[in-house]
C-alpha cells in the first residue's frame, strides 16, 4: 500500500518512480497537455505535416483521374460504336426500301421517297439523321421531317441527379482550371452537325461506315456515316449526328459522383489524420517538452530538478522504444552523475587521511627533540606522501578509464600467450617471497577480442593481490579453461582469504581489506578499476572463499580464489 501524505512530501527518490511537489516538470507537462487538444494543429508542425501529405496524395490521385478522364475515354468509344451501327442500320433500311430491278435516285425521288423512309423509323431525341445523294446534296434530315415517335424502353428513364453544394463548388474549380490548361480549345467554337455530317459524305461513299468528332466551347459532337448501297453500286449517304454537350453532360456526371466520393475521402483523410497525428505527434511532444523544461529549469540554476522522461514503453512502436532509450539514456546519465560525486566524496575523503597524518608529523616534529624521534617523524612524512602520490595516480587512472576503453579500439588476441608472459614476472617475483606460484594454462591458444593491455591490467592486479597476502610457504595458482561461449580465467592463493560480510565490498571503491603492516601501500581502487574493465569487455567477476567443502560454510577458508569470464 503507498502513503498518500508521503507521496505528497515526495521526500524519497526510488529509481524512476519518485514524485516532486507541485510545480515541477510533471505539474508542468501535465498542465501543457490538458491545454493541448486533438486540433490544435497551430503548436504541432509533424501532425500538420502529416495531415497536409496525407490529404495532397489524395488531391493527386482524384486529380490525375479527371485529368486523364478514362471514364470519357470509355463514353465517347461507346457513344461511337452505337453512332456507328444505329448508321449501319438506318443505312440498312433505306437500302431495303430500294427496287430491287429498277434504278433509283434520291435526289429525284425515282424509286423511293427519303422523306417518307425516314419518317417512318422512330428516333431517340437528341439524334438528326442527314440523307445524301453521292453529288454531297441533301435529299432529306429529320430537322425536315416529322419524325415518328420512339418506342420508350423501360429502364433506361434517367432521373435527375442532385448534387451538393459542394460538390458543384469542386466542379466549378476544376472546370476553372481546365479553360486555364486548355484555354485554346475552349475558344473554338464545336462545328455545327449538318457541317460535320456534310464532311463524311465523300469517305463514306468508299464503301465503309466512317466516324468523326467536333470539339469546342460548348462541348463535343459526334458523327457516323453509312453508304446506301443499290444493284448498281452507292445510292447515297446516311449520316447520324449528336448535338453538342451530350457526352460532357455524362461526364459531368461521372466527375460529379467522383467528386463526391473525394470529399467523403477527404473527411475521412482527416479524421485519421488527426487520430495518426495525436498518437505519434502528441507522444513526441511530450518527450521534447519533458526535456525541454528540464533543460530549462537546470539552466537557470535555480531548483534544478531531475529530467522526467514520460513512460511510453508500453508502446510496441518506435515511440515505445524512443521512450524507452531516452528513459534509459537519462537513468544511466544521472547514475553517472551520482557515481561522480560519490567518487568526488570518496576522494576527498581518502585524501584528507594522509593530509591529516602528515599535519599531525609536521606539527609533532616542532617539538622533537632527539634525532630518533625526527627520524621517525620523516619516515611517516614520507610514507604518507608516497600515499599521496600512489593515491593521485590511482584516481588519476581510474578517472580516464572510461573515455580510454571508448577511444582504444579492440583487436583479437591470444589470451594464453599474455597469461604465459604475465605468469613469468609474477613467478620470480613470488620466488623472492618465498611462495610457491603454479600455472595450469592449456597448450593450445585461446583468441579472444578486447583491449589486451587493459585485461593484462585486471591480470596483473589479481596476481599482485594473490602474492600480497601471501606469506613464506603458501602458494599462488593461475588457470583458466574454455567453456562453449566464454573463457573462465581463476587466481587462487592459500592466503588468510576474504572475511564473508567483505566478499561483495572488495570491489568497491577505496575499500581495502589488508594487514595493519601494509596500510596506505594500497589505495583501494585496484579491483574497482579491474570490475570496470572486465565489464566493459561484457564479462564477469567474483571473489570467493576456498573451503575444505561447499557445505561447511563456517568453517575456516583454505584461500581466496578470483574468477575473471570473458565472452569468446
Amino acid at each position: 500500500m503507498t502513503n498518500r501524505r508521503a507521496r505528497d512530501r515526495a521526500d524519497i527518490v526510488l529509481g524512476e518512480d519518485w514524485d516532486r511537489p507541485a510545480g515541477s516538470v510533471e505539474s508542468e507537462l501535465r498542465a501543457a497537455r490538458q491545454r493541448r487538444s486533438m486540433f490544435a494543429l497551430n503548436r504541432s508542425p509533424l501532425a500538420r505535416k502529416i495531415i497536409m501529405f496525407n490529404l495532397l496524395a489524395i488531391v493527386v490521385l482524384v486529380a490525375g483521374v479527371m485529368y486523364l478522364n478514362p471514364f470519357r475515354d470509355s463514353l465517347v468509344q461507346q457513344r461511337e460504336r452505337a453512332l456507328a451501327i444505329e448508321a449501319q442500320l438506318i443505312a440498312d433500311v433505306f437500302e431495303a426500301s430500294l427496287p430491287r430491278s429498277a434504278p433509283a435516285n434520291l435526289l429525284t425521288g425515282d424509286g423511293i421517297d427519303p422523306a417518307e423512309v425516314l419518317g417512318r423509323i422512330g428516333l431517340a431525341d437528341g439524334v438528326e439523321v442527314y440523307v445524301y445523294d453521292p453529288s454531297g446534296a441533301l435529299v432529306a434530315s429529320t430537322l425536315d421531317t416529322a419524325r415518328g415517335p420512339a418506342r420508350p424502353v423501360r429502364g433506361l428513364e434517367r432521373r435527375p441527379e442532385e448534387t451538393l453544394l459542394i460538390t458543384d463548388f469542386l466542379n466549378g474549380v476544376w472546370g476553372f482550371l481546365s479553360n486555364l490548361v486548355g484555354a485554346d480549345q475552349a475558344t473554338v467554337a464545336t462545328e455545327p452537325p449538318e457541317a460535320l455530317a456534310r464532311r463524311l459524305v465523300d469517305a463514306a461513299q468508299e464503301g465503309a461506315t466512317v466516324l468523326r468528332r467536333s470539339t469546342g466551347a460548348t462541348g463535343t459532337a459526334f458523327a457516323a456515316g453509312s453508304p446506301i448501297e443499290g444493284p448498281g453500286g452507292v445510292v447515297g449517304v446516311v449520316v447520324v449526328a449528336t448535338a453538342a454537350g451530350e457526352i460532357d453532360q455524362l461526364v459531368r456526371v461521372e466527375r460529379e459522383q467522383l467528386l463526391q466520393m473525394f470529399v467523403v475521402a477527404l473527411l475521412v483523410s482527416i479524421g485519421l489524420s488527426l487520430v495518426l497525428a495525436s498518437t505519434i505527434a502528441n507522444p513526441l511532444s511530450d518527450l521534447a517538452a519533458a526535456a525541454e523544461l528540464g533543460r530549462d529549469k537546470n539552466a537557470r540554476k535555480m531548483s534544478p530538478t531531475r529530467v522526467r522522461i514520460p513512460d511510453l514503453t508500453g508502446r510496441p512502436d518506435e515511440i515505445g522504444r524512443l521512450s524507452g532509450a531516452l528513459r534509459g539514456m537519462v537513468s544511466a546519465l544521472y547514475d553517472r552523475i551520482d557515481a561522480n560525486e560519490q567518487f568526488a566524496a570518496d576522494v576527498s575523503h581518502e585524501i584528507k587521511n594522509p593530509l591529516a597524518s602528515l599535519r599531525s608529523a609536521v606539527g609533532t616534529m616542532r617539538v622533537a627533540r632527539t634525532d630518533e624521534q625526527r627520524n621517525r617523524l620523516l619516515e611517516v612524512i614520507e610514507h604518507d606522501v608516497q600515499r599521496l602520490d600512489r593515491l593521485v595516480s590511482d584516481i588519476s587512472n581510474a578517472s580516464r578509464l572510461d573515455s580510454e576503453l571508448v577511444k582504444e579500439e579492440e583487436e583479437e588476441f591470444d589470451l594464453v600467450r599474455t597469461l604465459t608472459n604475465l605468469s613469468q614476472y609474477h613467478g620470480e617475483e613470488a620466488a623472492k617471497k618465498g611462495v610457491d606460484f603454479i600455472t595450469d594454462l592449456p597448450p593450445e591458444p585461446i583468441r579472444i577480442s578486447g583491449l589486451e593491455g587493459r585485461l593484462a591490467q585486471v591480470f596483473v592486479n589479481l596476481l599482485s593481490n594473490a602474492i600480497s597476502f601471501c606469506e613464506e610457504g603458501d602458494a599462488v595458482r593461475l588457470w583458466t579453461r574454455r567453456r562453449e561461449n566464454r573463457v573462465l580465467i581463476v587466481v587462487e592463493d592459500t592466503g588468510p582469504g576474504i572475511p564473508e560480510e567483505a566478499l561483495t565490498k572488495v570491489f568497491n571503491r577505496f575499500y581495502s581489506e589488508r594487514p595493519v603492516k601494509q596500510f596506505g601501500n594500497h589505495s583501494g581502487l585496484g579491483l574497482a578499476i579491474s570490475k570496470q574493465i572486465v565489464e566493459a569487455h561484457g564479462g564477469v567477476i567474483w571473489a570467493e572463499n576456498i573451503r575444505p567443502t561447499d557445505l561447511d560454510v563456517a568453517s575456516e577458508p583454505l584461500g581466496a580464489r578470483f574468477v575473471v569470464g570473458l565472452p569468446i
